[in-house]
């Protein structure tokens, strides 16, 4: 993954990821043409497929909403990096195939950054400064869930496996 770094602070919520009154939908293309929207009105449109959000620590605290997710990968966000994230966001973006990693040093990451991550090595290298940091690594079944595209994928791919076996 490689792309443009952009910031936002501690505490995002899911309501500022992706606010409560564009939840009368579900349909991710709908929920993407507003994400971020009440912290950067423009973020969308500055944005391109393939950049990674850096924020500050608790990311995606607030309710426990899969929403917000959503409405990340379906923006074209590649990843989202971040010291700390809630608890049930960090469930649910690895649930709907949306990649994060707990970095302690995001804070150094300055927006408009190139950041490349490096699942091999385990790094997240900050291409502008030439700063490589190591990430938490992730749980292995994390890490299935995210390449097989989410939660609903996986399950997919197992029942197709035992149907065969």
């Amino acid at each position: 993954m490689r792309g443009k770094a952009w910031k936002f602070g501690d505490n995002v919520d899911t309501d500022l990821i992706i606010a409560a009154r564009y939840l009368n939908t579900s349909e991710p293309s709908e929920l993407a043409k507003h994400v971020m929207e009440d912290a950067d009105p423009e973020f969308v449109n500055k944005m391109e497929p393939g950049d990674i959000i850096v924020a500050g620590e608790n990311f995606g605290c607030g309710s426990s909403r899969e929403h917000a997710p959503i409405a990340l990968k379906a923006a074209g966000v590649a990843a989202v990096i971040a010291p700390t994230f809630a608890r049930i966001f960090y469930r649910n973006a690895f649930n709907m195939g949306l990649p994060i990693f707990e970095l302690p040093e995001a804070d150094e990451i300055v927006e408009g950054d190139v950041v490349r991550i490096d699942m091999e090595s385990g790094e997240v290298i900050d291409e502008t400064t030439g700063k490589r940091y190591k990430f938490v690594p992730i749980p292995e079944f994390m890490q299935e869930l995210v390449d097989a595209g989410g939660l609903i994928e996986y399950a997919k791919k197992e029942l197709a496996k035992k149907k065969e076996a």
